[in-house]
């Protein structure tokens, strides 16, 4: 058996929002990168949303994500938000029958 592509996909965002909302790490990698970590986490939330759809598993974290991806330049709002994001991400993936 295999796992689903929706759900590896769900633990790899998951894993990137949880790097995201440690502080001051998170945040100054979002900084030294000019905040376009936000951008790829945007399309890897909308690829994961895609496959979610498709293969009928949680969609709520990655909508959570795509949210998050938009307003996580702001200071404060932006770590609460990844956190938040992380962890309906991993909780999702965790909880998901992942087996085809």
């Amino acid at each position: 058996m295999k796992m689903k592509i929706s759900v590896a996909l769900l633990w790899i965002t998951g894993l990137a929002e949880a790097f995201l909302a440690i502080p001051l790490i998170g945040g100054g990698f979002v900084i030294s990168t000019g905040y376009s970590v936000l951008g790829v986490m945007f399309v890897l939330h909308a690829i994961t949303l895609f496959f979610s759809f498709r293969e009928y598993s949680p969609k709520s974290g990655s909508i959570l994500g795509v949210i998050t991806s938009t307003i996580a330049w702001i200071p404060g709002i932006g770590w609460v938000f990844h956190l938040i994001t992380a962890a309906v991400l991993l909780f999702s993936a965790a909880f998901t029958r992942n087996r085809i």
